[in-house]
């Protein structure tokens, strides 16, 4: 499944071009149900928002988590917050892993178990 993880948005617009439709997409509010899907190896692409809302968890505090356990969706991952500080954030976090090679299934599975 791809996951749209935002407070607010409904969902990505057919684009044409991407061959995308809101049908390929399930919308989850909170960061503590899309770990749920992750972990659960359910998610293949994810586009994640920053700020969910106020006082709860962001986007950041996934990615963060994604990296701290080696959880990661199977595909790509895209950010399409609104903030652009927070945006950056978890991009840098993204790039950084993935230069890291820690979206590695070996290493995941490797920095799990030490």
């Amino acid at each position: 499944m791809k996951l749209f993880l935002d407070d607010v948005r409904t969902g990505p617009i057919y684009n044409p071009e991407l061959l995308q439709d809101d049908a390929d997409w399930v919308i989850v509010r909170s960061v503590a149900n899309a770990k749920r899907l992750i972990e659960a190896g359910m998610v293949t692409d994810m586009s994640l928002d920053h700020d969910l809302g106020e006082r709860v968890q962001s986007g950041y505090d996934l990615v963060k988590w994604m990296v701290d356990t080696g959880n990661w969706p199977s595909g790509e991952i895209t950010v399409h917050s609104a903030n652009p500080v927070g945006a950056e954030n978890m991009r840098a976090l993204l790039d950084n892993a993935q230069k890291h090679g820690l979206r590695d299934p070996d290493v995941a599975k490797a920095r799990r178990e030490a």
